[in-house]
């Protein structure tokens, strides 16, 4: 029998711990809630003492918010899930480190799919580089931080934003082709990985294809037209983003 995924939740609000303790009942074959701490610093007393395999983690709490906590700790061998209101720039931190996050009130089907990806687990090294990119974002709140967290099937890949060239639509995944040929399939929608690369220099050039502007060599005229990468992938423009294409140039 697989082992269960042992959890500490760590909230100021009680209404905040007890909503979501009711929604991981759904998962109690999969998951066991070992503690449930009200601050930080019972948050940090609990994970040195029940050594957790997964933390749900408030961000915003007073005296010690959520980020300060884990800056306390002497090391981080636990899954992290960040749970939070809606912050615009705190969510794109999130999606440029591949860490995962909740937004409040925490709804079935997104923590269903976050339990999932937890349980494909992610090494200690992979966690605290994921952390100090986060941390980075954050306390130099820099839209053009130089780079991406990309999570493949397998792997946790990281990746300077300058050196992809392209993103291919894959159904519920996307091909991101970056300079020296590497390719990698990574486990978002196109929509994610477009969203995750908004500020940086690439345009959505078709409903299937993602362009670094960096990287285009040339432009093929027609309906819709094609532009050729410096990679020599050609890529089709939809009729509709011709306009746009036109004005880069």
């Amino acid at each position: 029998m697989e082992n269960k995924i042992r959890v500490i939740i760590i909230d100021d609000e009680k209404n905040g711990i007890e909503s979501l303790s009711y929604e991981l009942r759904e998962f109690k074959d999969k998951i066991e809630v070992v503690d449930k701490c009200l601050s930080a610093q019972e948050g940090i007393d609990s994970i040195n003492k029940n050594s957790p395999d997964l933390v749900f983690l408030d961000i915003e709490m007073p005296g010690m918010n959520g980020f300060e906590m884990l800056e306390k700790l002497d090391k981080i061998d636990f899954e992290i899930v960040f749970t939070t209101a809606y912050n615009q720039f705190a969510l794109k931190a999130f999606e440029i480190s591949a860490l995962d996050y909740l937004l409040k009130p925490v709804g079935h089907a997104d923590l269903e799919k976050v339990i999932n990806r937890v349980r494909k687990h992610i090494d200690e090294s992979q966690i605290q580089q994921q952390l100090e990119m986060l941390f980075n974002y954050m306390k130099n709140k820099d839209p053009d931080f130089p780079t991406v967290a990309l999570p493949t099937l397998e792997t946790l890949e990281f990746v300077k934003i300058s050196d992809i060239i392209h993103c291919e639509s894959d159904s519920n995944y996307t091909n991101i082709y970056t300079v020296g040929d590497e390719k990698f399939c990574v486990s978002k929608t196109l929509k994610e990985v477009e969203r995750m690369l908004q500020g940086q220099s690439f345009i959505r050039v078709h409903h299937s294809h993602l362009v670094n502007i960096m990287h285009i060599k040339r432009y093929i005229k027609g309906r819709g037209g094609e532009l050729v990468l410096r990679n020599g992938q050609i890529v089709p423009v939809s009729r509709h983003r011709k306009d746009d294409i036109m004005n880069l140039f």
